[in-house]
């Protein structure tokens, strides 16, 4: 049977993350350890995910406050069930399927006009011929819009 509680040194080697990143984790309240008697760290084993969770929201561009505020809706002092994460991934689903459309968006549009009002290349007669994108706002309408 696997150990309940891990070291840092432990969850640094499985998560692929730096012993002072997890330290930095923990005074922004992403992660709560327990404390021994001769103040050493020690971790449930569920903080594996949490550590996975929290670089995988970075990686979509969530921020750190954003993050936590998820995290916050994890139980405290056990390790989170399968709901507990479905509920998260429910939580998160509109905010990921925005960045999706926003990549799509701009993948397709990159080669072509973004809106950006610019009128300085020849296409741009063809998509934003009078600079009416410019109407709509500053900023590359055609893909954030």
């Amino acid at each position: 049977m696997q150990p309940q509680f891990i070291g840092i040194g432990e969850l640094a080697r499985r998560t692929g993350v730096a012993v002072s990143a997890l330290r930095f984790y923990e005074d922004k309240g992403l992660l709560n350890p327990l404390r021994t008697g001769g103040n050493q760290r020690k971790y449930l084993r569920g903080d594996i995910r949490r550590v996975s969770f929290i670089l995988i929201a970075q990686k979509l561009g969530l921020g750190l406050a954003e993050i936590e505020a998820h995290l916050a809706e994890l139980p405290l002092g056990r390790n989170p069930t399968l709901s507990d994460w479905q509920k998260i991934s429910r939580a998160m689903r509109g905010a990921i399927d925005e960045k999706i459309n926003l990549l799509t968006r701009t993948r397709n549009q990159l080669d072509q006009c973004i809106g950006c009002g610019c009128l300085s290349l020849a296409k741009c007669q063809l998509y934003n011929k009078d600079d009416k994108l410019g109407l709509k706002g500053p900023g590359p309408r055609a893909v954030l819009d």
